[in-house]
């Protein structure tokens, strides 16, 4: 990071000040007025305002609390200990942290080198980035947006370690620089950031730890990839070997973890790649059916409308 940046970022704040001096708390009014700790938004973003900026509060252990907003972490420096739904995540230096709104977290006290940024988020600021990777849609794509939602089904947060990966890293700082200089425009520059940020995300998906388990995201990532890559000719049967597993128990364990069976993941990836070429080649539709895995024409038809409402021939036209 900029050593300048890095300089500002580490002078001692007010409430830091005390903390050093002997308060052994951190004082809850800074954060909600409320009784149960819910960090309110409206403590830190003035009205109108969807995104913002501040340095951890080091010196002190932060108890229990959540957010009514979504939090993204980033580590400028040294590390920091989060105890989030009872899983212990180390944040090192160069990571990212996403909390949607279910998250618990509490926060072990840092020394002075550990430098943290928290962004406060309202939901809707994502909907430029949503609309960047909206228009080519993967399940990949859909595990990360479903998980910075209120999705009951997806975790509550998503751990990146991506320190080695440059154009991450220079987006994030770009991010800081314009919230911590107040630079002209900065909503729309940093909602476009956020989308290309996004979209580096996706292609890094394999460096994600989410629930604070390896191997449930493991499991996850390997699934989806599986049907990335093989949605015209793949099979569960083929996917179960790779794994290991038991084809039944995968199959449960796919429609558990991920809340749609293989076959629904693989019709969704096939009418996405269906769409996305209607819309962005000149080839047929009945090369189109064959290209995405379907000998049935019918059948194809009749699931496409399912879908979108209209034939492929009409989505292509209105495209």
């Amino acid at each position: 990071m900029n050593a300048e940046i890095l300089k500002q970022l580490s002078v001692i704040s007010e409430e830091e000040q005390k903390i050093l001096d002997g308060q052994k708390n951190i004082n809850k009014t800074i954060y909600t007025k409320k009784k149960e700790l819910v960090i309110d938004s409206e403590h830190f973003l003035q009205k109108g305002k969807l995104i913002q900026v501040r340095t951890h509060t080091r010196f002190v252990h932060f108890p229990k609390h959540r957010h009514n907003y979504i939090e993204l972490i980033y580590m400028c420096q040294g590390s920091t200990t989060h105890i989030i739904d009872g899983n212990k995540v180390v944040l090192e230096e160069g990571d990212l942290l996403f909390l949607n709104q279910n998250a618990t977290q509490e926060i072990l006290p840092a020394g002075a080198d550990d430098i943290a940024i928290n962004f406060i988020i309202l939901p809707q600021f994502f909907d430029v980035a949503f609309e960047m990777i909206g228009a080519d849609e993967n399940l990949l794509r859909d595990f990360l947006v479903g998980s910075l939602c209120e999705d009951s089904r997806r975790t509550s947060y998503l751990y990146f370690h991506v320190a080695d990966v440059l154009p991450i890293q220079n987006l994030i700082e770009n991010m800081i620089w314009s919230l911590h200089h107040n630079q002209l425009n900065k909503r729309s520059c940093n909602q476009l950031t956020m989308g290309l940020l996004f979209l580096h995300l996706i292609n890094h998906i394999e460096k994600v730890e989410t629930g604070g388990k390896a191997y449930h995201q493991e499991f996850e990532v390997t699934v989806l990839s599986y049907v990335e890559t093989n949605y015209k000719d793949g099979s569960l049967a083929e996917l179960a070997e790779l794994m290991g597993y038991n084809i039944y128990w995968l199959s449960r364990e796919i429609k558990k973890r991920i809340g749609k069976t293989y076959k629904e993941l693989v019709q969704t990836k096939r009418m996405n790649q269906a769409a996305y070429m209607l819309a962005n080649s000149r080839v047929s539709v009945a090369e189109i059916i064959q290209m995405v895995g379907y000998d049935n024409t019918s059948y194809f038809h009749r699931k496409f409308k399912e879908r979108y409402g209209i034939s492929p021939k009409e989505y292509r036209n209105r495209i």
